[in-house]
């Protein structure tokens, strides 16, 4: 008889990486990038919700605010613990490094991701925190889920986002008003989280 936890089936994992692709949407209506994260525990062999987050550094002031740190900071508070052993977090967009390092911290046991992130993913993209040998705890990482869904959602917001400040400068320059200071976006999803 094997005493290891069964996880969530594929099917649930969609279903949890869904959720969090809704709260990537809530991201992106406060005016954020679009990120969202779902943190789930096994409850009798059925993966329950503890937590749910949304990217809200900008509406925050809070450059920890990223969507894992969000819900981590949830799920620590409804559980009564800042070690979330057997959770699992679901997030649309690769970790960066802090997201990583805190979900390790956490003693989360597995991270599912969507899309990569090739200017500061932490989970193989650029450098692959999960996988150093030297720390203490090993979380199971797994990405890919839901990919083209929230890169999509992603690459529109950039898009969108540079059509309005070139529609800003177009319409600057031809009433001859002096042109705004441009807001720097990058060409892909990285570094405006």
């Amino acid at each position: 008889m094997n005493d290891e936890p069964i996880g969530p089936s594929p099917a649930q994992d969609e279903y949890a990486m869904r959720l969090a692709l809704d709260q990537a949407l809530n991201a992106q209506l406060a005016g954020e990038v679009p990120v969202g994260a779902v943190i789930t525990q096994m409850v009798d062999g059925v993966p329950q919700v503890v937590a749910t987050g949304y990217n809200r550094p900008i509406t925050t002031h809070d450059p920890t605010a990223h969507a894992e740190i969000v819900a981590l900071r949830h799920a620590a508070q409804l559980l009564g613990n800042y070690r979330l052993p057997g959770c699992t977090l679901y997030v649309t967009l690769e970790p960066c490094a802090m997201c990583a390092m805190a979900l390790m911290h956490a003693r989360i046991g597995r991270v599912v991701y969507a899309a990569t992130d090739p200017k500061t993913g932490a989970a193989g993209s650029v450098i692959d925190l999960f996988g150093q040998a030297q720390l203490n705890h090993h979380t199971a990482v797994e990405g890919g889920l839901l990919a083209d869904a929230a890169g999509g959602l992603l690459r529109d917001f950039f898009a969108e986002r540079r059509a309005a400040q070139k529609a800003e400068r177009d319409a600057a320059a031809a009433s001859s008003e002096p042109l705004p200071v441009p807001e720097v976006i990058e060409s892909d999803f990285g570094a405006l989280r």
